[in-house]
């Protein structure tokens, strides 16, 4: 490995939040965020009332997709996102929610500005891919 790949390894967004440890505090944040707040509530309906398989599925998730370990692919296959979201009705408002739970999780969890930014852009990108109904 040269050194220059050695150093993009070393500096993904995976490593830059802090590893295992940084995901999971995402992850948990994003989640206790979704169960406090009463402005996301129809996107909290959509979850089982247990959030414990959706947190451990999205630390696996994002695990990978952030440059860490392919969790989520070792045990479950390819995420094939969008397909595994169309059961569920979402909307720009579902949307919306999703990411008022993320960015204020990232603005809690994240103190790197850049990589916030980044990452904000980045699951809006994503969570916008996700909707599959008409407003």
């Amino acid at each position: 490995m040269s050194e220059a790949d050695s150093d993009l390894q070393q500096n993904t967004p995976y490593k830059r939040l802090g590893g295992d440890a940084g995901v999971r505090r995402l992850v948990d944040r994003f989640y206790d965020l979704m169960d406090e707040d009463p402005a996301v509530r129809p996107l909290r309906e959509m979850h089982a009332k247990s959030l414990r398989g959706s947190r451990e599925k999205l630390y696996k998730f994002l695990s990978g997709w952030l440059g860490g370990p392919d969790l989520y692919i070792q045990q479950y296959g390819h995420p094939r996102l969008r397909a595994r979201h169309l059961p569920f009705s979402i909307g720009a408002e579902e949307r919306d929610q999703w990411m008022r739970c993320m960015n204020r999780a990232l603005q809690e969890q994240v103190d790197d500005v850049l990589l916030c930014e980044q990452l904000k852009g980045s699951f809006y990108q994503v969570a916008d891919f996700m909707r599959n109904k008409e407003d």
